[in-house]
C-alpha cells in the first residue's frame, strides 16, 4: 500500500502541475475568486447566484468569472486536496512503518512542502495573480513533483553499477538539474507575466537578434501583475525582455542536458535514460518552437508545460541513480514486509 501510494501520489502531482497549468492559461485563476471554496460555497453549482451576480457586474462572461471558469479553478482544488491527503498518509505510513518504509524525514518534508504549496495557493487567488506568488506557486508544485519521484525511486531495489561507472557524470548530471530548475522558473514567469507571445516572430524576436529591452521593470519581483512597481502599465520592451531572456536560456538547456545526454548513451550503464533524455529534450524545444509559431493554442501550452514536468521527473531518476550508484537495467520493488537483506535494498532504504 505505501509502495502504490507513493507512486500513485507523484503520478497525481504530474496531473495537478498540467492541470495547474491548463486553469492558468485559460484565464480562469480568478474563477472562484476566494479560497479555499467558490463564493463560500462548496462547489460552484452551490455558488451559481454569486457566479451570475459577478458576470453581470463585470459586464459578460468574458471576464475572469465564469461558470465554465469556476468549475476549471474548483476542479485544479479538488484534485490538489486530494493530493495533499495522500502525502500525508505517506508520511504517517512511513512514521508508523519506519522500518519497512524507510527514512520518513522525506516524506514529513513534503508534507511541509505541500503546506506551503496550499498558503501559495491561497495568495495566488487573494493577492489577484500577483506574478511572484503565482511563480512560487509553480515552484512548489515542482518541487513537490521531484521530491516524490525521489521517493518513489526510493521504492525500487535498484542494482549497483559497475565501478567507476558513474562518478564522472554526478557534475554534470547535477548541473543539468540546476539549469532546468533556472528554466522553468524562468518559464512560470514567462506565463504568470502573458509575455509568451512578447516575441511573436522565429528565430527572431520582433525582428532583431537583441531588440529593445527593459530588463529592470521585467524582473522586479514584487510588483503587480501587468504593472511596473510604480504601478504603471508594464510596457511592451519589459514583457520582451522577459521572453527573450526565456529563449536565450532554452539553448542553454540544450547545449547542457544534450551533452548529458551524450554522456550518458556512451556510459553503457544508462543508455535509456540517456535516449529518453534526448527525445525528451528536443520534443520539448519543439513544442516551445510550435507554442511561438501557431500563437500559444491552450493544449499546446499545457502540453510545454506537462514536458517541463517530465523532463524534471527524469533528471531527478537521473540524479539519484547517478549519485548513489546505481542501474536502471534491473528494479524490483522491495518486499512490503521489510527491507531485504541484500546491501543494496539496505542502502537505499536509507
Amino acid at each position: 500500500m505505501y509502495r502504490k501510494l507513493v507512486w500513485a501520489s507523484a503520478l497525481l502531482t504530474l496531473v495537478v502541475v498540467v492541470v495547474g497549468a491548463y486553469v492558468r492559461l485559460s484565464d480562469a485563476g480568478l474563477g472562484c475568486p476566494d479560497w479555499p471554496g467558490c463564493y463560500g460555497k462548496l462547489t460552484p453549482a452551490h455558488a451559481r447566484e454569486h457566479i451570475e451576480q459577478a458576470v453581470e457586474a463585470q459586464g459578460g462572461g468574458h471576464g475572469p468569472v465564469s461558470l465554465p471558469k469556476a468549475w476549471k479553478e474548483m476542479g485544479h482544488r479538488y484534485l490538489a486536496g486530494v493530493l495533499g491527503l495522500m502525502i500525508l498518509a505517506i508520511a504517517v505510513l512511513a512514521w508508523v512503518r519506519r522500518g519497512a518504509a524507510g527514512s520518513p524525514w522525506l516524506p514529513s518534508a513534503i508534507v511541509l512542502v505541500v503546506l506551503v504549496q496550499a498558503t501559495l495557493g491561497k495568495w495566488t487567488v487573494t493577492m489577484l495573480l500577483k506574478p511572484a506568488i503565482v511563480t512560487a506557486h509553480l515552484i512548489g508544485g515542482m518541487t513537490t513533483l521531484a521530491l516524490l519521484v525521489w521517493l518513489s525511486m526510493r521504492q525500487l531495489r535498484l542494482q549497483p553499477a559497475a565501478a567507476g561507472a558513474l562518478p564522472a557524470l554526478r557534475k554534470p548530471a547535477a548541473l543539468g538539474l540546476v539549469v532546468l530548475c533556472a528554466q522553468i522558473v524562468l518559464g512560470g514567469w514567462v506565463s504568470t507575466n502573458y509575455a509568451a507571445l512578447a516575441c511573436p516572430d522565429l528565430p527572431l524576436c520582433r525582428g532583431a537578434a537583441l531588440p529593445p529591452m527593459d530588463f529592470a521593470n521585467a524582473f522586479h519581483v514584487l510588483r503587480e501583475l501587468g504593472q511596473t512597481p510604480e504601478g504603471a502599465l508594464l510596457s511592451n520592451e519589459a514583457l520582451t525582455a522577459i521572453h527573450w531572456t526565456h529563449r536565450m536560456f532554452a539553448l542553454l538547456v540544450v547545449a547542457v542536458l544534450g551533452h548529458l545526454g551524450g554522456r550518458l548513451m556512451r556510459s553503457g550503464v544508462l543508455r535509456g535514460a540517456g535516449g529518453l533524455l534526448l527525445g525528451l529534450l528536443a520534443a520539448q524545444f519543439c513544442i516551445g518552437l510550435a507554442n511561438v509559431a501557431f500563437s500559444l493554442p491552450l493544449w499546446l501550452a499545457a502540453l510545454h508545460n506537462a514536458g517541463a514536468a517530465l523532463l524534471l521527473s527524469l533528471m531527478v531518476v537521473i540524479n539519484y541513480v547517478v549519485f548513489r550508484g546505481l542501474t536502471l537495467s534491473s528494479s524490483s520493488s522491495i518486499s512490503s514486509t521489510g527491507p531485504a537483506n541484500s546491501a543494496v535494498a539496505d542502502h537505499i532504504s536509507r
